[in-house]
């Protein structure tokens, strides 16, 4: 199919999210498939029904540009991180949700408490592919047992929004979860389509710094000793503990399991993962989910001894449902938290401050040799971009242009019609 489409136009430059949004809402004409190099993204059928569900999805797709001057900011803070509320640092009240998560379990806390005080009948989530641990798939939980299947994070491509075509054609009301790229094109979908918008009574964004491809993963597992000829298991990226190793089973040809040694998050992210991020999370302006309810990520200001350690949460109320839920979920004992400043999510992620700065000069660099961009709106980008060092100013810029140089940015991103 030529490149005429706005959906395959998005993939092709780099645009796309892999969010999964505009497959759930057409899916007799969009599907995800997953490249391990460009990751999970759209095809569109080659057909004018397909062209015309690309045009109708494209009006959901935060892959293309985000409006943040439709969020409530009041000051400083709510212009450089979108709407926040309240701040706490807590963790879950149960154990093993707390263990299991990624932090302090706070996102399993808030959604398993989200079914029992029947504010959703399920939860929108994306959890380990079972007959494959290296992929991520969507799903929709209605136990604690299924929410701790989703537990821990899950460093690999996802597109949880594909949860929308169930939500959609059910009855129930379902809260979602995802990276704040998911969230800001459910945002666009519930905006456009009140009865979705009456189906998702909340959204919960995780802190974000990028999803690495699969060939990413299978670096990790190559790392972690994994024969070629084996079959993973099963495979963990955080949790556990906090920050928790990154760790993975596999199936040798003879049928027998094997564990691997636990490597640290430092080095399993630092030095193997993050190099293989999608160029879109590279460019990206919201890293800790201004459009969700509550976000959640980790306080990193009060870092963790040790590899396993208790972990905790930064909760942030962004809506004032979210911070309801937040308040009945402390009262009703299943989260254990305590107020922080509004301005502990840039004490806690300076790397995500930093990163808010530089794609302003990445940008720009894009423009420059006639790359598009997304159509973000109401962002402080070039005052993040002059507060840098002017080093790093300098680096946002040639940097970029090295990297459009090495890697073919200009060249069109295809997809295999595959699932």
């Amino acid at each position: 199919m030529t490149v005429q489409d706005p959906i395959t136009r998005a993939v092709a430059r780099n645009l796309c999210t892999g969010c999964g949004a505009c497959a759930a809402l057409t899916p007799a004409a969009i599907r995800m498939v997953e490249d391990p190099v460009h990751g999970r993204r759209p095809v569109v059928a080659a057909t004018q029904g397909g062209r015309i569900a690309a045009q109708e999805a494209a009006a959901v797709c935060a892959g293309l540009g985000a409006d943040h001057r439709s969020l409530p900011r009041a000051d400083a803070t709510d212009l450089a991180w979108g709407p926040v509320l309240a701040v706490w640092q807590g963790w879950a009240a149960d154990d093993e949700i707390r263990h299991r998560g990624s932090s302090g379990g706070a996102v399993t806390a808030l959604a398993l408490f989200a079914l029992q005080s029947g504010l959703a009948r399920g939860v929108a989530h994306v959890a380990a592919r079972k007959d494959d641990p290296r992929r991520n798939e969507a799903t929709i939980s209605r136990t604690r047992a299924d929410l701790l299947r989703g537990a821990g994070s899950r460093y690999a491509q996802a597109s949880p929004a594909e949860a929308l075509a169930e939500i959609a054609a059910g009855a129930d009301p379902v809260a979602f979860i995802g990276k704040p790229c998911d969230v800001a094109s459910v945002s666009r979908a519930a905006a456009a389509d009140p009865s979705l918008a009456g189906k998702l009574p909340l959204t919960i964004a995780i802190f974000c710094a990028g999803a690495p491809n699969l060939r990413a993963t299978d670096r990790l597992l190559d790392h972690l000793g994994m024969p070629g000829d084996a079959t993973p298991t099963a495979l963990r990226y955080r949790g556990d503990g906090w920050p928790g190793l990154m760790q993975a089973r596999w199936r040798d040809a003879s049928g027998a399991e094997t564990e691997s040694r636990g490597i640290t998050y430092a080095e399993g992210w630092g030095r193997i993962l993050q190099a293989d991020r999608r160029w879109r999370c590279r460019i990206c302006t919201d890293h800790t989910g201004a459009f969700a309810d509550i976000s959640v990520g980790d306080p990193w200001h009060e870092a963790p001894e040790g590899e396993t350690a208790a972990g905790r949460s930064l909760i942030v109320a962004r809506t004032a449902r979210g911070r309801r839920l937040i308040e009945s979920a402390i009262a009703a004992g299943a989260l254990v938290a305590v107020p922080e400043a509004r301005d502990a999510i840039a004490r806690a992620q300076p790397n995500l401050q930093a990163a808010q700065g530089a794609v302003w000069g990445r940008r720009l660099a894009m423009r420059a040799v006639g790359l598009p961009v997304p159509a973000d709106r109401g962002l402080p980008l070039f005052a993040a971009w002059c507060a840098l060092p002017l080093r790093a100013k300098l680096s946002s810029v040639a940097g970029t242009l090295r990297r459009i140089w090495r890697n073919r940015l200009w060249q069109p991103v295809e997809m295999e019609s595959r699932p």
